[in-house]
């Protein structure tokens, strides 16, 4: 299965339905269901923003399957994004590149495993 690997807090904001777009400076034309891998790569600067959340922010394993249904321009959705929730996305405002919508996530229980770039594919026998 397809796996994208985002850096904390990003993947448990989507994992746990807090942010439903995924922003990369490349486009995908891939449609479907696809794991999220939490990165060992955190943001320090913005994991206090999301104490108060009291989710986990799991690092080096897959914590989540959703689907991706589109991906549009970022400048498109920024807007709307920062007045639905300017916490989660105010950091977003003039990014360039694409927002992946993602859509019908599950956790997962968390599966220990290293990341890569891009989309990849995992095994279970990778774990």
């Amino acid at each position: 299965m397809k796996v994208l690997s985002i850096r904390q807090p990003w993947a448990s904001l989507i994992a746990y339905g807090y942010k439903e777009y995924e922003f990369r400076t490349w486009k995908t034309k891939y449609r479907g269901e696809f794991l999220i891998h939490a990165s060992k790569m955190v943001e320090k600067e913005n994991m206090d923003r999301f104490k108060h959340l009291n989710i986990l922010f799991e690092t080096g394993a897959i914590i989540a399957k959703g689907y991706i249904d589109d991906c549009v321009l970022a400048k498109d959705v920024e807007e709307e994004l920062i007045k639905k929730d300017s916490l989660v996305y105010g950091q977003s405002r003039n990014m360039e590149g694409y927002a992946f919508h993602i859509k019908n996530i599950e956790l997962v229980k968390p599966i220990k495993t290293n990341g890569k770039l891009g989309f990849w594919e995992y095994k279970e026998e990778e774990s």
